[in-house]
């Protein structure tokens, strides 16, 4: 167990976990991990539109410069903007301030290594032990303290990068696209980006105010881009969360396409194109069992990994699969990017909308999905999960899903809840199934 570190680096309640002295430490121990060599380190940092960002910018770069390191700050940019500035810039370290789909109260901070990619859990466990140690005697004497800068260019440098992702010949002109950015990170360079493509671009959550990231918008809350879709008669509707490193994709019927269906899309065009590294993708335990059996019939297979886009690039890495994600919309494309890109995945499907001349609802609807039912159950502390009752009560539920069915219950890594998810042809059962299992854990997490 880690004191700090999530599944998806530190995250909580801004000035009640996520504090100026833990965003001090995070800095001070991060920096030292990462000062490998005699030359003169950097770190860049990036952040999303919270109001809580500029507490925890300035707290970090004081913790940075405090053991010798320069930063860089990006400002408002999207997660995968910083990984990928993290490399082009020759960085020692990246960090992003977000806690990505989370109300504005929340926030986090998320590391990526100099190659781009988020950290493991060892390295993460070193930090964590630097976090709780006395640094005071590894700090940096008055003359070697780091600088700290604004850059100016990030913006157009991830325009261009997005851009160069697809094809000179792909043009998107043509095509009416609603774009939703969440009131985040992404709200100047995803309406540029689809722009300078030729696409008619409509935006909304582009008016970020420190306090309504998220709020009624983005791939958590699609309703807005729904009804956008449906009044302007757009061909598609684009929503990206606070970070913008997750997408789902509407409809010109103003249906909602989850990230199941988006992987479904670039694993047929990039076998078609013969692309995919290895014969399938990486997705995990939450990916609907429809995905699995919709690439069977390709020919493909589906490695499954725990929850969370970092175990997913693991085993892509591991393994040589260049294509993977999440339901949520996490989609890794490792040809392009070290970490999800709402954007980067946004214009692939775009491109294979534009090359096959059909409607986004032919082309995003692969497979029909199995019913699947997911509830959660809050708890204050313990592990309901160890419960005899509890135990009992799940194996009785795989049991009678048998085959034809999966059962996934597990804890979140973010908050504290106990997920139980449940999918199978027959969607009574399931439905009994995951309140049999909710009824029980509540009982033991009484």
């Amino acid at each position: 167990m880690r004191k700090y570190f999530g599944t998806d680096g530190i995250r909580g309640r801004a000035n009640g976990i996520i504090t100026p002295e833990l965003a001090l430490k995070v800095g001070q121990a991060a920096g030292l991990v990462f000062q490998r060599g005699d030359h003169r380190h950097r770190v860049v940092i990036g952040k999303d539109t919270r109001l809580s960002g500029y507490m925890i910018e300035t707290a970090l770069v004081a913790g940075f410069t405090s053991v010798g390191m320069d930063v860089l700050l990006l400002g408002p940019v999207p997660t995968p903007a910083v990984a990928m500035l993290t490399r082009s810039m020759r960085a020692d370290i990246g960090v992003m301030i977000s806690a990505s789909h989370n109300p504005y109260e929340d926030n986090g901070i998320k590391l990526f290594g100099p190659d781009g990619f988020k950290l493991n859990d060892e390295v993460e466990r070193e930090i964590e032990a630097l976090i709780d140690a006395e640094l005071h005697t590894r700090l940096a004497g008055s003359s070697e303290l780091g600088r700290a800068k604004r850059i100016e260019s990030v913006h157009a440098r991830y325009v261009e990068f997005a851009k160069r992702t697809l094809p000179r010949s792909v043009t998107l002109e043509g095509l009416r696209v609603v774009v939703d950015c969440a009131n985040g990170a992404a709200y100047r360079v995803a309406p540029e980006t689809l722009w300078e493509l030729g696409a008619d671009v409509i935006s909304i959550g582009v008016e970020p105010d420190g306090f309504n990231i998220n709020r009624d918008v983005g791939s958590t809350a699609p309703s807005a881009l729904v009804e956008m879709v449906r009044e302007r008669r757009a061909d598609i509707g684009i929503a990206l969360d606070g970070d913008a490193d997750r997408v789902l994709i509407v409809d010109e019927k103003g249906h909602v396409v989850d990230g199941d269906q988006l992987m479904a899309v670039v694993a047929r065009s990039w076998k078609e194109d013969e692309r995919l590294t290895q014969p399938g993708i990486v997705a995990t335990i939450m990916s609907n069992l429809g995905l699995e059996r919709f690439l069977g019939g390709l020919g493909l297979g589906l490695a499954r990994t725990a929850v969370g886009d970092r175990y997913v690039l693991e085993h892509m890495r591991e393994h040589g699969y260049n294509l993977g994600g999440e339901q949520s919309g996490h989609i890794i494309m490792s040809d392009y990017t070290t970490t999800g890109d709402g954007l980067v995945a946004a214009l692939q499907i775009l491109s294979v909308v534009q090359r096959s001349g059909k409607p986004v609802s032919e082309v995003c609807h692969c497979f029909d999905p199995l019913p699947q039912i997911l509830k959660n159950v809050r708890y204050r502390s313990g592990e309901p999960l160890r419960h005899d009752s509890v135990v009992t009560v799940i194996e009785q539920a795989r049991g009678r899903l048998g085959q034809s069915g999966r059962l996934v219950i597990r804890p979140s890594g973010t908050e504290p809840v106990i997920r139980v998810m449940a999918e199978g042809d027959d969607r009574t059962l399931v439905a009994e199934v995951v309140d049999e299992v909710v009824e029980a854990v509540a009982k033991a997490a009484a």
